[in-house]
């Protein structure tokens, strides 16, 4: 039933795109009505950042990425992806100004951790940005880290099209560094499996690129990476998370 649903809610999102490309680059393609970049929004998964894609009009593509974060999820995303935002309601866009690597906004409202980790991840995914700064202070990603999943996976983004072999990256901080991931097809089987070593972990994150063996599906539709550390006491499966993904043959 649930892969039913997501496959459904990939069909959707298809026509909706067109066919486009769900990439996280800031690179910008010409359209017929504007310049656009492909970028990211951060919404909360269990009350711990994750990554969406968006289009993002240019130039400013940083302001364009804080107007879709106050915005919110989609609907789809709330009920398909069960994304929420702490962002106020009635919170307005601010303008961002970036100077020496510093992107400075000034919410009408006070925020929450979670919030400044939504403005502060979202905006830091650009090259031009190392630091936020909220209401005169300074934040870097490194300042949110109770706010950050022990494993984060910046790409592929929920819903790519992706192909095989896959290629994943993003940061981690589990126990020695280490979390296992599971690649499964359109129908459900594990065509992939093995585990990962960040570059740092046990109190310090880290970074990670793996790629996939190759693979094959039976059809077109909705599989997913899988993506989980193992319980140093048991063994058991914990801090699961696991990111539909569009295959194709």
């Amino acid at each position: 039933m649930k892969r039913a649903l997501l496959l459904a809610v990939a069909v959707a999102l298809l026509l909706a795109a067109c066919g486009g490309d769900d990439g996280t680059s800031a690179t910008e393609t010409t359209t017929t009505s504007a310049l656009t970049a492909d970028g990211r929004v951060y919404w909360l998964l269990d009350g711990k950042v994750w990554p969406a894609a968006r289009e993002l009009e240019t130039p400013g593509v940083a302001s364009a990425a804080l107007e879709e974060l106050f915005a919110g999820p989609s609907e789809q995303e709330q009920a398909d992806l069960e994304f929420e935002t702490a962002l106020p309601d009635d919170v307005e866009p601010s303008e961002v100004t970036i100077e020496e690597g510093v992107a400075a906004v000034e919410p009408d409202t006070e925020l929450t951790a979670a919030a400044k980790a939504q403005i502060v991840y979202t905006l830091t995914q650009f090259p031009t940005v190392q630091s936020v700064e909220i209401d005169g202070t300074s934040y870097t990603r490194a300042d949110f880290e109770d706010q950050t999943p022990p494993v984060l996976v910046e790409s592929p983004l929920p819903f790519e099209e992706v192909a095989s072999p896959l290629r994943v990256t993003g940061t981690a901080n589990t126990f020695e560094a280490t979390f296992n991931y599971e690649l499964t097809d359109t129908d459900g089987r594990i065509v992939d499996e093995n585990f990962v070593t960040a570059t740092s972990g046990t109190g310090t994150r880290g970074t990670f690129d793996f790629t996939t063996d190759e693979y094959e599906i039976p059809f077109d539709g909705i599989g997913s990476l899988i993506v989980f550390e193992r319980s140093a006491e048991d063994g058991s499966r914990i801090h699961i998370v696991e990111i539909p993904l569009r295959m194709s043959r």
